[in-house]
């Protein structure tokens, strides 16, 4: 019916295949709360994703007409009183984006509340050490969020903007409050479509995060239809950008019919949304296991059997009908119980594709990247750098292709004959099973670099769980690292990093060779 108080409580913060009986340590925390224009011309269809999006039927389709899927993450912290994404107290945000994109993920659900277009907002909780986030610094947080969006672009990942909140002090039942009206909520949405117009990374907004009772859908009453609040924002932002997709998530109860907040939609088959702008709307349905809240169908005899039609009823009858395209914008589970990682295997297969390459299938972001959400945990554990393979390794056969990135930064020309570099390791955690290293590769010769490669071998059965910023192959106790399309330009004297997890720990920091070209 609705969300636990933990996912209601704001925490202020400081500091395959399906795997149906693996159990993820999650190790929650603090929870958040969670309750260009590319014309298709010259587009190949290796490069599928590029441009603006529009759907056909239940198919988004990117600006060439080819069918993409959304694969994505939730990565929360705007809508909190840190007023920016969470885990940037502890790592660099385009190694945390090269991570998602590594682990197959092409798209992230950032969402923000509405404190964050206020002048006095400032984001806290970043660290700026060691040259961590650098060009964030003195940033307000529309400011840090134009860098992350210019960063995901780059790197190939799309961006969907999700008004989670009317303020940072919690979730509202609708989508405006007394102290942010309506009006309030539609500037913003158009103050967004606005600054990103032309930039193709963010290809749509979320309108409100999970309206619930009185929420309703169909009834006419204009202070509590969301489907008429939804036309109403929507044709706004269609007002500034027509190029964008407009997501609207469900209700929670229509015609006595009750499920998750946000998560009914049974109401588009008779009351659809309709918008000034054809094939723009994404119908968005969120859904939970038992670590959120009890449901009457997971003590139901015949689950999971039951919750493929569970799900027909509450919002996959769209898609299956064909009127548009479903997105399951959250869902999430610490996977500790039984039943929930039956849940997790079911809905995993209930989304997977219904054709080869995922062109005809629902779409989704999973909730969450963070760890520290309550009572679902996340993607990484609790260090904000390990991955949770278990909780992974569900999602692995419903990931999709990645997109075209937007571009790099430019090389260097300069003198010299050969390009040189140096690299150094440094374990920065070790905690016996496991730990996570770094290693710094430094331009030591007078010419960018164009490409480099780095190579250890270590004494013992070390083994690396998982990299980001670079691939890596590993034969025996040797590990060859090579650069990511990002960070293979290195300027003269300059440097760039990766960083990895492996196990056991205990290894020490082995001498590094490093070769560039």
């Amino acid at each position: 019916m609705f969300r636990n108080s933990l996912r209601k409580v704001l925490c202020g913060v400081a500091a395959a295949l399906l795997i149906p009986l693996g159990a993820g340590s999650a190790g929650a925390a603090i929870d958040s709360g969670a309750t260009g224009v590319s014309g298709a011309a010259g587009v190949r269809a290796a490069d599928a994703g590029a441009g603006y999006w529009h759907t056909s039927g239940r198919q988004i389709l990117d600006a060439a007409g080819q069918p993409v899927r959304i694969a994505g993450i939730n990565w929360f912290g705007f809508e909190t009183g840190n007023y920016v994404v969470h885990g940037l107290w502890s790592r660099d945000y385009k190694s945390m984006i090269d991570q998602m994109k590594s682990l197959g993920y092409n798209t992230i659900r950032i969402p923000y509340s509405d404190d964050v277009f206020k002048s006095s907002t400032v984001p806290n909780s970043i660290d700026f050490s060691s040259g961590k986030n650098a060009g964030l610094q003195g940033l307000n947080s529309l400011q840090v969020l134009d860098k992350l969006v210019a960063y995901a672009g780059q790197d190939g990942l799309k961006v969907i903007l999700d008004r989670h909140r009317p303020d940072s002090g919690g979730q509202s039942a609708l989508w405006y409050t007394a102290a942010v009206p309506e009006s309030t909520w539609i500037a913003n949405l158009k103050a967004f479509a606005a600054r990103y117009k032309g930039q193709d990374a963010v290809v749509g907004i979320d309108l409100h995060n999970e309206p619930h009772d009185p929420a309703c859908w169909g009834c006419g009453d204009v202070a509590t239809d969301w489907r008429l609040a939804a036309q109403r924002a929507g044709n706004a932002v269609l007002s500034v950008n027509p190029d964008l997709l407009i997501f609207v998530e469900g209700v929670q109860t229509f015609n006595g019919v009750s499920g998750w907040w946000g998560g009914n939609l049974m109401g588009v088959g008779q009351y659809p949304v309709q918008l000034d702008v054809a094939n723009r709307v994404v119908y968005s349905a969120h859904d939970y296991a038992t670590s959120v809240a009890q449901q009457s169908w997971f003590s139901d005899p015949a689950f999971p059997a039951n919750m493929p039609g569970i799900w027909d009823k509450y919002w996959g009858y769209i898609f299956k009908q064909n009127i548009a395209p479903v997105w399951v914008g959250e869902f999430g589970t610490t996977l500790q119980a039984t039943v929930d990682q039956k849940w997790l295997a079911a809905l995993v297969s209930y989304l997977r594709p219904t054709s080869t390459a995922g062109a005809d299938s629902f779409h989704w972001t999973f909730w969450s990247w963070n760890p520290n959400s309550g009572d679902t945990g996340g993607i990484l554990k609790d260090d904000w750098q390990t991955v949770d393979t278990v909780k992974d390794g569900y999602l692995a056969s419903v990931k999709a292709p990645g997109f075209p990135g937007g571009g790099g930064g430019g090389g260097g020309g300069g003198g010299g004959s050969t390009a040189e570099c140096s690299a150094a390791y440094t374990v920065s955690s070790d905690w016996g099973g496991g730990f996570n290293a770094e290693v710094k590769v430094t331009n030591t010769g007078t010419k960018a670099l164009s490409s480099w490669k780095v190579t250890w071998t270590w004494s013992g059965a070390q083994r690396v769980t998982n990299m980001w910023n670079a691939s890596y192959t590993q034969s025996g106790a040797t590990v060859t690292a090579s650069n990511a399309a990002h960070n293979g330009t290195v300027a003269a004297g300059g440097s760039t990093s990766l960083g990895f997890g492996g196990a056991p720990g205990g290894a020490g920091a082995p001498s590094v060779s490093c070769t560039a070209t």
